[in-house]
């Protein structure tokens, strides 16, 4: 019997293959980083290729390092960024456009034309989502209507409409190439990298799948039917064929191809959702943050949708086999590790992100200095498009030390927004939180969140969840775990924050940041930026 469960984490800035064993401890892991493309102000874009190619590279150097063979693995999950749009020729594997990303605001002119005629919560009942530029749904109309390859006669509509496309997150564009993509024998994989690495040299078509939890993200999906929506797909002129079949997230989809030759493919969760699995939040009212890219707090609402009257978003948690798809709120914030990579890519205040918590502590607090980093705009729970990143309350007494003070406190005091929308929405306070994600490693940031939440915050023992969730719901579709409990004893605490800040002394520093958000509304003026 295999004695391992492997998880393909493909994330916004980079990729990693995690290997864990039954107590869904780390056996071996690899990553490597890819490109993020900016072709313009507010367009962000990503190479599918060299995704996969990284891909590739994570899980043979992961397996080497732990002296495996894919005989070892029992299953492999897959976990994802999420909106991020990729649409491919079914033929030859090859990406008519880059990838759009999660964080592109390229589709603000049509998102915006959309709520005029009926709001930004025009949709919201039946997908769960506002209008916003975030989702997948408008950046296909926006390849369809834009996508031109000089090889080909027709555009990416035409050919979308003949047959000729397919659509997916990058879920379905990882499975698509794990289990054969356009054919191991010509096709992507001999032209370029897109199709299966390795294997037998027989022809292999991959498998065109997603999950209730990806597609959820695109503005497509009915939340009650679980089917991509008819009247949705014409809204934002996307036809039907070029989309995946929607899949439960625990389920056997296909086998491996190359360097996974035979394993079972059999786990599929967004990576938010897969960290909400991770973190085994299996009951309704158990809630996790992730700190990554960006921060995500969910909380499992059970079995039915629940609207939110405080701008989180209904979505899908996950589904396992045939039995009824779990629900969640989200609270989604679009900038919060990227915002330490800013400061080191862009200002070059640090050499390397783990700088910044040693910055930090060179100060006694942020000087007065708020940073709110509304690059995308603003996501949960404003929803404004229109808003710009600002530093605000600088004086000449602020330095190097406040500047990455106030860059840590922005990720705790965006976290307190949604978690203060979460508890009106859910009618419960929540007592605890569960992190993980690779911020929660910053012991000074971990401190200030459970100051300015005034709850205890808890670190597990594995903190990178996401990929652990991939890992488990994979291992439950092929009895490697037989039920959730198995994936509850797994859990432990690996550290606890306690709160230590006067209450007084946080409400005025939260009125404060709270002022600095207002500075960043109605920044652009532009129409096509007007609304998410």
């Amino acid at each position: 019997m295999s004695r391992y469960v492997g998880a393909l984490d493909q994330g916004t800035t980079s990729t990693r293959f995690m290997v864990f064993d039954h107590r869904g401890a780390v056996v071996a892991m690899d990553q490597r980083e890819h490109r993020q493309i900016y072709p313009q102000p507010g367009w962000v874009e990503h190479d599918a290729l060299e995704i996969w190619t990284r891909c590739r590279e994570v899980i043979g150097r992961a397996l080497a390092k732990a002296g495996l063979t894919a005989h070892d693995l029992a299953a492999v999950g897959v976990a994802n960024q999420r909106e991020t749009a990729v649409v491919w020729n079914r033929r030859t594997g090859l990406p008519v456009y880059n990838a759009i990303v999660w964080q592109d605001t390229r589709t603000d002119t049509f998102i915006a034309e959309l709520a005029r005629d009926g709001g930004q919560d025009r949709f919201r009942a039946r997908v769960g989502l506002p209008l916003a530029t975030y989702f997948s749904g408008p950046k296909i109309r926006w390849i369809l209507d834009n996508a031109r390859d000089a090889r080909e006669v027709a555009g990416a509509r035409e050919r979308a409409e003949a047959g000729d496309l397919l659509f997916g997150t990058i879920d379905s564009w990882v499975i698509w190439n794990l289990t054969g993509g356009a054919g191991v024998a010509g096709g992507a994989g001999a032209a370029g990298g897109a199709g299966a690495a390795g294997g037998s040299g027989a022809t292999t078509a991959g498998v065109h799948v997603t999950d209730v939890s990806n597609a959820s993200r695109t503005m497509l999906m009915d939340l009650r039917t679980l089917d991509w929506d008819d009247e949705m797909l014409g809204v934002m002129g996307v036809p039907r064929s070029m989309l995946p079949p929607i899949r439960s997230s625990s389920e056997v989809y296909g086998e491996a191809v190359g360097p996974l030759e035979g394993v079972p493919v059999a786990g599929d969760l967004g990576d938010q959702q897969a960290a909400l699995f991770g973190q085994t939040c299996f009951s309704p009212g158990e809630a996790k943050n992730t700190y990554g890219t960006g921060c995500f707090m969910l909380l499992n609402t059970g079995a039915a949708p629940v609207a939110s009257k405080s701008g989180l978003l209904t979505t899908l948690g996950y589904r396992i086999g045939a039995e009824p798809a779990t629900y969640a709120l989200e609270g989604s914030i679009a900038i919060t590790g990227a915002l330490v990579q800013w400061l080191r890519d862009n200002l070059g205040l640090i050499r390397d992100s783990a700088e910044v918590e040693s910055l930090a502590r060179t100060v006694d607090d942020n000087g007065g200095v708020y940073f709110v980093p509304a690059f995308s705009g603003l996501y949960a729970p404003y929803w404004r498009a229109d808003a710009r990143g600002v530093i605000a309350g600088l004086t000449r007494y602020a330095n190097r030390g406040h500047i990455a003070r106030a860059v840590l406190e922005a990720t705790a005091w965006q976290t307190r927004e949604v978690l203060d929308a979460m508890n009106a929405d859910s009618g419960v306070a929540l007592t605890s939180l569960k992190v993980d994600g690779g911020m929660v490693h910053n012991e000074l940031l971990m401190q200030f969140q459970a100051d300015v939440l005034g709850v205890p915050v808890i670190r597990p023992r594995v903190a990178e969840t996401t990929a652990l969730g991939a890992a488990y719901a994979a291992g439950l579709a092929v009895g490697f775990w037989s039920a959730l409990d198995d994936l509850r004893a797994n859990w432990a605490s690996d550290r606890e924050w306690r709160p230590a800040m006067d209450p007084a002394r946080r409400d005025k520093e939260y009125a404060l940041w709270k002022k600095a958000v207002t500075r960043t509304f109605d920044w652009t003026t532009d129409e096509r930026e007007g609304s998410l």
